[in-house]
C-alpha cells in the first residue's frame, strides 16, 4: 500500500471548500504515487456537499463522507482518517492555513523514522506569515503552555490542524479516541506517546485564515474541560500501552467489513445518520436516519 490520503473536515465551508479542493488537486497531481482527497461534511447546512460534488475529478479521486448532523471536528477527522486507503494519512484544516506543500517536511520526518509528524507554529524555525488577532493569539499561547506543562512536555503546538501519520499509526490511534471536539489533538498526542509511537514536531509556514467560526470564550472553556478529562483518564491509566494483540476499548464499536462496494473500495464503517459518496455516482439524499443517541457536536476549522 503506497500513496497519500488527505482528509479535510468541513462544517459550513461553502465559501472556501471549492478553492481548497482545487489547491489540493493541483498539488497531488504532481506526485508520482496514488493519492486521494477525503472531505468529511460534518452536517453542513450551507451547500458544502454540493460544492464538493461539483469539484469531482478522476485524479486524484475525491470522496465525500457526510453526517446528518454536526458531531464535532474530532469525530469528523476520526471518520475520515479511518476511511483512508493509502500508506500515509494527512489531515488538514479546510482553510489550508498551512499550505499543502508543507507536507513534504512532514513526510521527510516520517522517512526519518517518525510515526506521527505534527506541524508547529511555535518553533523557532516556524514561519508565521500572518498571525491571529491578539485575543486568539494569547488564548492559543496560554492553552499550548498548559497542555505542554500538564500533558505533553516537549510539544509546543498540539493544535495546529496539519498532522501526518503512517497508515498503521493512524488506524490504531484514531480507533481509540474519545473526544469529538477541538481537543481531540491533545488526546491523540497523549495516546501516541503512551503507545510509544515516535512523534516529531516540524516547523512549518502558517498564515491565519480569512474566516473563523471559533467562539473564543465558549470553545476555550470546552477545550479546558476536555484537557482536564484527558489528564484524569491518563492518571487512571486509560491511555497506557497495552500488550501486543489487545486493544483499548473504544467508545464506539468500529465495524469491520470484508466485502467491497461496486467500485472495489471497502465500505466505510458508518455511524447512523452518515453516508459516503464516491463522486462518480449520485449522492443518496435519503440515506441514513439520525440516531436518537447521537449528540450534536462542535466543529470549527480554525485552531486556537
Amino acid at each position: 500500500m503506497t500513496g497519500l490520503s488527505v482528509v479535510v473536515p468541513a462544517f459550513n465551508e461553502a465559501r472556501r471548500i471549492g478553492r481548497t479542493i482545487e489547491r489540493l488537486q493541483q498539488y497531488l497531481r504532481t506526485l508520482p504515487e496514488p493519492t486521494e482527497i477525503i472531505i468529511v461534511d460534518d452536517g453542513s447546512r450551507d451547500g458544502t456537499a454540493a460544492i464538493v460534488s461539483a469539484h469531482a475529478a478522476p485524479q486524484p479521486p475525491v470522496r465525500l463522507l457526510q453526517s446528518a448532523q454536526n458531531l464535532g471536528k474530532g469525530a469528523s477527522v476520526r471518520r475520515g482518517v479511518l476511511a483512508a486507503a493509502h500508506q500515509q494519512v494527512l489531515f488538514t484544516d479546510a482553510d489550508l492555513a498551512t499550505p499543502i506543500e508543507e507536507v513534504t517536511k512532514l513526510r521527510r520526518a516520517l522517512r526519518s523514522g517518525a510515526d506521527v509528524a505534527v506541524a508547529s507554529r511555535r518553533l523557532a524555525a516556524s514561519d508565521v506569515q500572518l498571525g491571529q488577532p491578539w485575543p486568539r493569539r494569547v488564548a492559543g499561547a496560554l492553552f499550548s503552555k498548559l497542555v505542554s506543562t500538564l500533558l505533553l512536555p516537549g510539544i509546543s503546538d498540539s493544535q495546529c490542524g496539519f498532522k501526518l501519520f503512517t497508515h498503521a499509526a493512524a488506524q490504531d490511534l484514531f480507533s481509540h479516541l474519545w473526544i469529538d471536539g477541538f481537543s481531540f489533538d491533545v488526546e491523540l498526542l497523549v495516546l501516541a506517546r503512551k503507545r510509544r509511537y515516535r512523534v516529531a514536531e516540524v516547523p512549518v509556514v502558517w498564515k491565519d485564515g480569512d474566516q473563523t467560526h471559533v467562539r473564543l470564550l465558549r470553545d476555550s472553556l470546552a477545550m479546558l474541560r476536555d484537557v482536564g478529562r484527558v489528564r484524569l483518564r491518563a492518571a487512571r491509566g486509560a491511555y497506557d500501552t497495552v500488550e501486543e494483540g489487545t486493544t483499548l476499548r473504544p467508545r464506539r464499536p468500529i465495524r469491520r467489513h470484508t466485502n467491497t462496494d461496486r467500485d472495489g473500495v471497502p465500505p466505510v464503517s458508518t455511524e447512523s445518520g452518515s453516508r459516503e459518496t464516491h463522486l462518480d455516482r449520485p449522492i443518496d439524499r435519503d440515506a441514513g436516519d439520525r440516531h436518537p443517541e447521537t449528540r450534536p457536536g462542535r466543529h470549527r476549522s480554525a485552531s486556537p
